[in-house]
């Protein structure tokens, strides 16, 4: 944990349907931050998840559950997260993917760029970083949406899509959560560019992105025209002057 070691660390996994993947992702999250504690947030998944997190805490004390109604949006667990960070005096929250897609083995890198930083992404698309399984369709995809974002935006960032991210609780006080429109996948961009109206500073380290070990992709293709459609509407506000953090 080096840099911030010192510092009280939440993880924050977001689920829906992850029972495959959650028993085996804690186990290794306590491998590799020892002292961080984790929040689950349970979008009410049939498959037994929510109810798995919550035998888990019984018998750990540095895991918290948060049950939602049902599937709100991505976007809306991650404020979850960020509100439970800030109401219970996190130092640092750091989101990720349950699915595996974010390995537990870039946590320390994540946390030691916290040193000097508000704001740290694991990027895909710094030198080190990658995919692994893409077709180039969904590289092409993913390298334009990350360029429109920087056009729009005007964010300094190689990737301003991934969501394995460490924020720095304090700077989130800054960031108005409750002004935030994005319920799905464009979150991770409106999100980024609030912590840059809020003077963040924002690094990365680089990532291998890998596909989910098992369950089924979230992303659909309403979602993505919705997602698209913020990131035009933010860079318009941007553009008249209207941005705000």
């Amino acid at each position: 944990m080096s840099a911030a070691a010192e510092e009280r660390v939440l993880i924050s996994v977001a689920t829906y349907n992850e029972r495959e993947n959650l028993p085996e992702l804690v186990r290794q999250l306590h491998e590799t931050a020892p002292t961080a504690d984790i929040l689950i947030v349970d979008d009410n998944s049939p498959d037994g998840t929510g109810a798995w997190a919550d035998e888990a805490a019984a018998k750990d004390q540095r895991i918290h559950v948060v049950h939602r109604a049902g599937k709100l949006g991505l976007g809306t667990a991650i404020v979850a997260g960020m509100r439970f960070a800030i109401e219970h005096k996190y130092d640092l929250f750091l989101n990720m993917d349950a699915d595996f897609s974010h390995q537990p083995r870039y946590i320390p890198a994540l946390l030691a760029g916290m040193k000097d930083h508000d704001l740290m992404i694991g990027s895909r698309y710094m030198p080190g970083g990658g995919t692994v399984g893409w077709a180039r369709s969904r590289l092409f995809i993913s390298s334009s949406l990350n360029r429109l974002v920087r056009l729009l935006l005007r964010v300094r960032v190689l990737d301003s899509s991934g969501g394995f991210r460490c924020y720095r609780v304090a700077m989130l006080q800054r960031v108005s959560l409750g002004k935030i429109i994005s319920r799905g996948y464009s979150f991770q961009q409106e999100m980024l560019y609030r912590c840059c109206l809020a003077g963040a500073r924002v690094g990365e380290t680089p990532i291998i992105f890998e596909e989910r070990r098992a369950g089924s992709s979230k992303v659909n293709l309403w979602e993505s025209v919705r997602s698209l459609s913020v990131i035009f509407w933010l860079g318009f506000l941007h553009l008249l002057g209207l941005g705000k953090p």
